[in-house]
């Protein structure tokens, strides 16, 4: 157990703090987490396997997708659907078999009144186009609230890709629950453009969440700097490659340079690049300091970081950092206001609370 201050000055006198406790140990490369409404929860680890914990054991959960585990890919993220309670729907994104490799897919299941297993499985979106690269699927989905999907998809290693729009790579798109499209994606009815494409010059968002308003953001990673937090607007171009605040691994400059006429910039930044992923923007009551700030998890320097919103921008005000923060790979809001967030490094997950609660 490990305690922490809130980081604000505001605290300094109240002196309150938050500690961080294991939950779930002993998982295997754990990618996505979602927390089941009887205080359960679920977890993906890449190599294909959903695990259920009850509380107080775990057991695998049978069902899941066949997926393609290599390099970034796996069975990604992990979903409960906003009417859970009524229908059971559980939402993954996974590394799809395809023609030429592999892709991201977005798939729907129900999961069993016992949590034991994934039925009725079925996939809903899928990329247009697989390859043999095995990086940068994205791949996070998130229920807007009309009730439509957005999965995250990186460029798949392929640069120039992010701005051709007759292929899903570098881009997020937006589907109905059934997997068709709505009809006010920006997109419709233009000729060679995918029309499930909301916005597109992505490299690969790893991170993404609804604030208080609705609004989409993102975190995504850059090369050699250049980590992006992204405000989502419909239809828009976030640059890459042709605009970046980062460089090539090699040294060399990227595409134009920071910023072109129509391509969006980013909220906030990063360089050197943290290796983002997770990402919420706290709503809940457990810390009313930190309502509207959002959390992204750090792959590489293993620390959560926390920024203040301000209008489209976004600043680092804070570095929660402990053993329990190595390889940061999602992070979930509970219904009670503390945070959890999953541990790769340390294949577990944790909880951030206050220590009364």
């Amino acid at each position: 157990m490990v305690f922490l201050g809130l980081g604000s000055a505001a605290l300094a006198q109240d002196q309150s703090r938050a500690e961080i406790s294991p939950v779930i140990t002993g998982l295997d490369t754990p990618w996505g987490l979602a927390l089941l409404p009887d205080g359960g929860a679920l977890v993906t680890e890449i190599d294909g396997r959903v695990i259920h914990w009850d509380g107080s054991s775990t057991r695998e959960v049978a069902g899941a997708p066949r997926v393609v585990d290599r390099g970034q890919g796996g069975l990604l993220d992990i979903t409960l659907a906003r009417d859970f309670a009524q229908t059971r729907d559980v939402f993954l994104t996974y590394s799809k078999p395809m023609e030429g490799g592999a892709g991201t897919a977005l798939a729907v299941a129900q999961l069993s009144q016992d949590g034991s297993r994934l039925e009725n499985l079925r996939d809903i979106f899928q990329m247009s186009t697989g390859t043999s690269a095995g990086q940068h699927f994205g791949s996070r989905v998130v229920e807007a609230p009309d009730g439509t999907l957005f999965v995250t998809i990186g460029d798949r290693g392929d640069r120039p890709s992010a701005q051709d729009r007759s292929r899903h790579n570098g881009s997020i798109v937006r589907v109905n629950r059934d997997g068709s499209v709505p009809s006010d994606n920006p997109f419709v009815g233009q000729s060679d453009v995918r029309p499930e494409i909301w916005s597109y010059g992505h490299r690969n968002p790893q991170g993404a969440a609804l604030d208080a308003q609705g609004t989409l953001w993102t975190a995504e990673h850059g090369a050699r700097g250049g980590d992006e937090v992204n405000r989502i607007k419909k239809g828009a171009n976030y640059g890459w490659p042709v605009i970046s605040y980062g460089r090539h691994y090699s040294g060399l400059k990227i595409g134009e340079g920071t910023s072109k006429p129509g391509m969006e910039q980013p909220a906030h930044y990063w360089d050197p690049s943290i290796a983002p992923s997770g990402l919420i923007v706290y709503q809940g009551d457990m810390f009313p300091e930190w309502q509207g700030d959002m959390f992204v998890g750090s792959l590489k320097f293993d620390y959560i970081s926390r920024l203040a919103l301000r209008g489209e921008t976004a600043r680092e005000v804070q570095q929660i950092e402990a053993d329990a923060t190595e390889r940061v790979r999602d992070l979930v809001e509970a219904p009670d206001g503390s945070i959890w967030f999953i541990s790769a490094g340390n294949g577990a997950v944790y909880r951030i609370a206050r220590p009364d609660a």
